[in-house]
């Protein structure tokens, strides 16, 4: 079994019964109509198909008819808003395939963004159409489908700077092959949908030239508290399920972890904001370890002590202000809260580690 399978794995049952029942008009290339790729997205209860992205409607409409023209999108936000989710499932509903994903980083180069060659048959046969070895952008516009560029700020300006030519005119140039074969266009369907975190602004600023072949999109943190529970409960759930873990997460211990993530992250009026982005993914990562530790180390489901526990590796990521915030938030505010579960996590507090 797959750790994490891609949407188009795992929601292939919907994507097909969502493609065998779509009589809507599609954009050239794509395997859906914009309608259908939304129910897809944001779910029709009524047709059997599950929510998958749970914020604004509105913004996936905007990021649907973004990738239908021939300007680029660009979802930005803090990390931990389920951007590259987001962007996964347009992909594999527009293009049936999520997989041409470039991974931004430091050593990113465009040899890994365009293409490169297979030295071997280089050097025994020389530039050819069978030594070359094709990059996600080139594979995404050879067969015209979407192409996902994650971090893309994290990557030098340089490197960033080759997506200039290759979004406006739609074309990769091969210099090394002569004819036709040195040109490879783009085909209906082909898009690019990049991901940037709003924290590594001023890491590798995107040049304004750049910023114009893009539609900018901001996804936001979840705003209501039940919303992040529901999805913070489901998504823990699969995880513990895949982890062999077999009691499902206690509400009322998620209950407590998804408070504390907001009171941290500042959206309470009396929380103490972390440097750390205390994100929802991040919720759901340390409710996945709090059911790991409690059934595999005692045979039981997770409790308050096992929150406090799997806390730290989340909070002092950036600042060791962060765990002496925490520390505080465990002191003085939990023992505050009603129910028996937030004066669990008060009691708790001593096993936090240092």
């Amino acid at each position: 079994m797959f750790q994490r399978p891609p949407a188009e794995v795992r929601h292939a049952d919907e994507l097909a019964a969502l493609r065998a029942d779509d009589d809507d008009p599609r954009p050239p290339g794509w395997k859906l109509s914009l309608r259908a790729a939304r129910r897809f997205i944001v779910g029709d209860e009524q047709a059997g198909i599950s929510r998958k992205f749970v914020g604004n409607v509105s913004l996936v409409e905007r990021a649907l008819v973004t990738l239908a023209t021939n300007r680029g999108l660009m979802l930005v936000g803090e990390p931990g808003t389920a951007k590259s989710l987001l962007s996964e499932l347009i992909a594999a509903a527009v293009s049936g395939s999520s997989a041409l994903t470039v991974q931004g980083g430091a050593a990113t180069t465009e040899d890994q963004i365009k293409y490169s060659w297979n030295y071997a048959l280089l050097v025994s046969e020389g530039p050819s159409a069978r030594s070359l070895v094709p990059a996600p952008m080139l594979r995404g516009m050879a067969e015209g489908r979407i192409v996902r560029f994650e971090e893309i700020t994290r990557c030098p300006l340089e490197v960033q700077d080759c997506l200039l030519s290759l979004l406006s005119d739609r074309v990769i140039t091969v210099p090394e092959l002569h004819g036709p074969q040195g040109l490879v266009f783009a085909r209906q369907g082909f898009n690019v949908i990049a991901t940037a975190n709003t924290r590594d602004r001023g890491v590798n600023e995107m040049s304004a030239a750049l910023k114009r072949r893009f539609n900018f999109e901001t996804v936001f943190p979840i705003a209501d508290f039940e919303t992040e529970l529901d999805l913070v409960e489901a998504e823990s759930a699969t995880l513990l399920r895949q982890s062999g873990v077999e009691p499902p997460p206690r509400r009322d211990v998620l209950e407590v972890l998804v408070g504390t993530f907001r009171e941290l992250r500042g959206t309470a009026a009396q929380g103490e904001r972390m440097s750390t982005v205390m994100s929802t993914a991040e919720a759901v990562s340390v409710a996945h370890a709090v059911g790991v530790r409690a059934w595999f180390l005692r045979g039981e489901p997770g409790a308050a002590a096992d929150v406090v526990a799997c806390l730290a590796g989340t909070a002092a990521k950036d600042s060791p202000e962060d765990l002496a915030r925490l520390r505080r938030f465990l002191e003085q505010e939990a023992r505050r809260r009603p129910g028996p579960q937030w004066q669990a996590l008060h009691e708790a507090r001593h096993l936090l580690a240092d």
